[in-house]
């Protein structure tokens, strides 16, 4: 059992999107950081989707083809796929290279997305949705069927999946669990409700909900020293006017409760709180909070996290091999911290 994993903490990180990569250079990006993510010590790595990159399956098969052991944790939204396409793919990868994959189950997304999709769907009535799309899935992939299922937005009947998934390639699930939708989905079927938190402290003495596994979306740059560790971030995230524009542009349009709350913890902190950082964020180069800081001071704050219950973490994109041996350090002092 890797230093990552020990004491079922699970660590992913997450694949390059093909639009910030050239075309001729992606296919090998994806190779690299998905053979990085494994001798980290990665459990899994995340694999976007959305209408401007490419698609998340057949980007997890490279990944599939260039590991051991490294599951693809897929982007899986239902305006794109029926929920017995899914099912199929993940039996066929089974089937194909016997190896186990996850499943971020994806409500919402850019809202541009949805319009051009006409998908005009509530925010709550999307977790609806997504619980049973997510339902059918589970179904095929536990039982192999046949499955009947009827609800408000799939009816499916004595439907069968073969070749059948060995039982212990059953995925596991995640979900985004920002909202009260979120979390009452994440409940519903069985998943690991992920946030995009707010600083560390703020989590102390509030435990993680009950009766669900919880995770966090956080970047994490570390270094021997502090000063060093923000001159990377610093070099790595400079300031970004167009970026700024278009961060406040979504902001606008966005019914995502994940996004909010990012932005209101940006205003609440002034960008920057101890180790805790919005500043990629609000400059549109990532989606999460960065914790920044030296090796001890980062362990600190993801030790906060495991402490409440949150036990699962997706890191940003790596930039280069030796960015993982860096988070590699902070989670063993992390792990060591908690478990005494």
């Amino acid at each position: 059992m890797d230093r990552y994993t020990a004491g079922r903490i699970h660590v992913f990180s997450t694949s390059p999107q093909s639009k910030d990569v050239p075309r001729a250079e992606y296919l090998k990006r994806v190779a690299d950081v998905a053979r990085w993510s494994e001798e980290a010590g990665c459990e899994g790595i995340l694999v976007y989707t959305d209408n401007s990159i490419v698609d998340p399956w057949l980007v997890s098969q490279v990944i599939l083809q260039t590991t051991d052991r490294l599951a693809p944790l897929v982007a899986t939204q239902p305006v794109y796929m029926h929920p017995y396409s899914v099912a199929k793919m993940v039996a066929s990868l089974g089937f194909l290279y016997g190896r186990r994959l996850w499943l971020n189950m994806v409500a919402g997304g850019f809202k541009n997305d949805l319009v051009a999709l006409n998908d005009e769907t509530p925010h709550d009535k999307r977790y609806t949705r997504l619980v049973e799309y997510t339902l059918i899935i589970k179904q095929l992939l536990e039982s192999g069927g046949p499955v009947t299922f009827e609800g408000e937005f799939y009816k499916v009947r004595n439907l069968k999946m073969a070749p059948p998934l060995d039982p212990g390639l059953v995925p596991g699930i995640l979900i985004s669990g920002s909202s009260p939708a979120g979390l009452e989905a994440a409940k519903a079927i069985g998943a690991t409700a992920v946030k995009y938190p707010r600083p560390p402290k703020e989590y102390v003495g509030t435990p993680a909900p009950e009766g669900i596994g919880c995770g966090v979306r956080v970047g994490i740059i570390a270094r021997e020293t502090e000063a060093e560790a923000w001159a990377v971030a610093e070099a790595r995230f400079p300031a970004d006017r167009r970026g700024q524009i278009a961060h406040q542009l979504a902001m606008k349009v966005s019914d995502s409760h994940w996004h909010k709350q990012l932005s209101q913890a940006a205003k609440d902190n002034g960008l920057r709180e101890g180790a805790y950082w919005m500043w990629p964020f609000e400059n549109y180069k990532t989606f999460c909070p960065y914790l920044v800081g030296d090796y001890g001071q980062v362990a600190e704050q993801i030790a906060l996290y495991m402490n409440v219950g949150y036990r699962t973490f997706i890191l940003d994109i790596p930039p280069a091999r030796e960015e993982l041996q860096h988070i590699g350090k902070v989670f063993a002092a992390a792990t060591a911290v908690v478990g005494k």
